[in-house]
């Protein structure tokens, strides 16, 4: 099997942090909100109420996190060792331990599996259950207290270092550049990288502190995308020009950027315009001086007029709409003044050149058996994507409903791509996340698109399903 490139595999990585955080992202918001409102200088100031504040900060959100990366790794047995892990980083620590929680949580994990691998089938017969439940307690035990004396204080200087890296790009201004890293990388599917991995830990330490940070918004401004789409939908041409105002509402109050990132990968240049307006909406956020209180996930404008502190929202909105200004102007010139190619004719070129390539990789990868599953034999589809929500959830409803009016009646559900479960005949995704799913889900026939709601392979294989049905 060849290797597997780095962008897969950091997709991979972000897919995974994403798995971390998303499922606690309630805990998040309410502890956000919280902030928001009972803080000295939020909505309804109350001391009581504030005193909520840092516990969950401290205990309960880091303590969340590693449980849901241990259990992950090594199901309910591993999430049991990494709040256990976790909990001496935080006691041996005077800062917020969200990012020990994301790298104790899934270390302890793997460390307790690979000994359930190595004891495996030599347990006497009757005595499993007290071998599970002392070396967790021993293993757990030597975790804790090695992260209280040695992990912890590496990740608090570690940490430290961080801190005082982004305080001097911030006092330097130099924060908007960072724009030039946030576009592309999300565009590739590694925003769950930036934001999950980096923007969210430095954003609750901050906010804890004064109660907001910046470092929420930096990549999730919904502006720069709403300038691209709204580009298309004058400027742009085809299929282009018909499907972006639909786009415009899944992601600019949907929250689901995935949707736009196919029409940065028509026309690459404008890939430009997004830093651009990026990078504007970041200099207003910063001479607003304006944060949130949370992480917005989805990156809707709700999410965001939601969890905008007391005082702040003539800022956030000024950055929302200079970021989209700044990216509608700069898109609209690159696509009128851009080469005068036909939208559909280049989605053609695109799927035969993603056809062609796929091929090669069946032959290299032996996965040709994947198409044999076809018409009848399909029962079960699955959409999925990072972390199955969103754009998945979306396309499968969709789909579903497609079916049902043609009177079909079809298990249709959306999954993230490393938890899609057995029994699955063909899983819908898009064509940047195809490495990951077939190394996730070999043997399984894929199916890739650019665009979860409206495809044309996602039209193949409903006309597909439905002449099999009516034979």
């Amino acid at each position: 099997m060849k290797q597997k490139s780095l962008r897969a595999r950091m997709q991979a990585f972000g897919g995974f942090l994403t798995a971390m955080v998303i499922p606690n992202m309630g805990a998040f918001i309410a502890w956000g909100f919280i902030t928001a409102l009972f803080i000295d200088t939020g909505w309804m100031p109350n001391k009581a109420f504030s005193e909520i504040v840092s516990p969950m900060s401290k205990y309960l959100l880091p303590i969340l996190i590693s449980f849901m990366g241990g259990k992950l790794v090594a199901g309910d047995r591993g999430g049991v060792a990494g709040t256990i892990g976790t909990i001496g980083l935080i006691i041996g620590a005077d800062i917020p331990m969200f990012l020990g929680a994301m790298i104790m949580g899934p270390l302890s994990a793997w460390i307790i599996k690979k000994f359930d691998e190595l004891i495996e089938d030599k347990a006497p017969a009757g005595f499993e259950m007290i071998i599970n439940n002392f070396s967790l307690g021993i293993i757990g035990l030597i975790l804790c207290l090695l992260s209280y004396s040695f992990i912890g204080p590496a990740i608090v200087q570690a940490n430290n270092f961080l801190t005082t890296v982004i305080q001097a790009i911030v006092k330097t201004g130099a924060l908007p550049a960072l724009a030039i890293l946030n576009e592309p990388a999300k565009v590739l599917f590694l925003n769950n990288v930036i934001d999950q991995g980096i923007y969210y830990p430095l954003g609750m330490q901050q906010a804890l502190e004064s109660g907001k940070s910046i470092f929420f918004m930096v990549a999730s401004n919904p502006g720069a995308g709403l300038g691209l789409l709204l580009a298309y939908s004058i400027f742009g041409k085809g299929q282009a020009k018909k499907t972006a105002p639909g786009a415009i509402i899944i992601h600019f109050f949907g929250g689901i950027h995935e949707i736009y990132f196919p029409y940065v990968l028509m026309k690459p240049i404008t890939i430009l315009g997004m830093i651009a307006g990026s990078a504007c909406g970041i200099i207003t956020f910063s001479l607003f001086n304006v944060g949130l209180v949370a992480g917005p996930s989805p990156g809707s404008i709700f999410s965001y007029l939601a969890l905008t502190p007391k005082g702040n929202f003539v800022g956030v909105i000024a950055g929302v709409l200079v970021a989209t200004a700044v990216s509608f102007i700069v898109n609209g010139l690159l696509i009128k003044t851009s080469k005068d190619i036909d939208d559909e004719e280049l989605i053609k070129s695109q799927e035969r050149s993603k056809a062609m390539k796929q091929e090669g990789k069946d032959i290299l990868e032996g996965s040709n058996e994947q198409a044999q599953v076809s018409g009848s034999d399909i029962k079960k589809v699955v959409f999925a994507c990072d972390a199955g929500l969103g754009s998945s959830a979306m396309g499968a409803t969709s789909f579903r409903k497609r079916l049902e009016k043609a009177g079909i009646k079809m298990d249709v559900k959306n999954y993230a791509i490393e938890k899609v479960p057995e029994g699955v005949d063909v899983i819908v995704t898009h064509e940047n996340l195809l490495e990951r799913a077939e190394s996730a889900n070999p043997g399984i026939r894929i199916v890739t698109i650019q665009n979860f709601l409206k495809d044309q392979n996602i039209d193949n294989l409903y006309d597909e399903i439905v002449q099999s049905n009516q034979k």
